[in-house]
């Protein structure tokens, strides 16, 4: 796919380039990017050559993945990053962000977050978006449940960062919590009886 750049009411996510080197370098010295986040630590100049230069455009070219630069429209500043993933299911994508430690608290990412899923469900065909991060990661999970994902459960041994793998919570978005159409209908189940439980007893 060709990068394309999406607007929303404060942000210009583009895609990111050579430019962009050095401010990916520096806010990805905060310790807590290199801590809830899947990128090398430490992370050094080449780390951020790599991705800008080859990993992002890459992802792009093959349509296995889709970064952008979330930068203000007014500045140009970049205040944060966000990434939507092709999984191995049909229609099934997975967001992932940060946000600049300066940049923090205003609400970049739950816009940046909103603007990619409407783009995912109706640009990509994804019927499900999912979020994942490890347990603990409080901020993260605030910017999921401030754009609409349902929490759906913990997963043991659910995220590998670093080497070492990790418990994490899951989430997921669907077109309808955003009043929009699906690429396919959507049945939800209702009724299902609870593991163990008798038929027919009281749920």
């Amino acid at each position: 796919m060709e990068p394309i750049t999406l607007t929303t009411r404060r942000l210009l996510m583009r895609p990111f380039g050579p430019q962009d080197t050095y401010k990916v370098h520096a806010a990805c010295q905060d310790p807590d990017i290199q801590r809830w986040t899947v990128i090398p630590s430490p992370y050094r100049l080449t780390d951020a050559e790599l991705f800008t230069a080859t990993l992002a455009p890459g992802g792009w070219h093959d349509d296995s993945s889709y970064s952008f630069a979330l930068v203000l429209r007014g500045s140009g500043t970049l205040v944060g990053a966000l990434g939507i993933d092709r999984r191995s299911r049909p229609g099934t994508y997975e967001v992932g962000y940060w946000s600049a430690k300066e940049h923090r608290g205003r609400g970049y990412a739950t816009e940046a977050v909103l603007g990619s899923a409407r783009w995912a469900f109706s640009s990509l065909g994804a019927d499900r978006l999912e979020w994942r991060a490890e347990i603990g990661n409080l901020a993260s999970r605030a910017v999921a449940l401030r754009a609409g994902f349902r929490l759906e459960g913990e997963q043991r041994s659910g995220l590998l960062n670093k080497g070492v793998r990790r418990d994490a919570w899951t989430a997921a978005l669907l077109p309808s919590d955003l009043g929009l159409p699906g690429s396919r209908p959507y049945l939800p189940e209702r009724h299902a009886e609870r593991p163990g439980a008798a038929p027919g007893s009281a749920r």
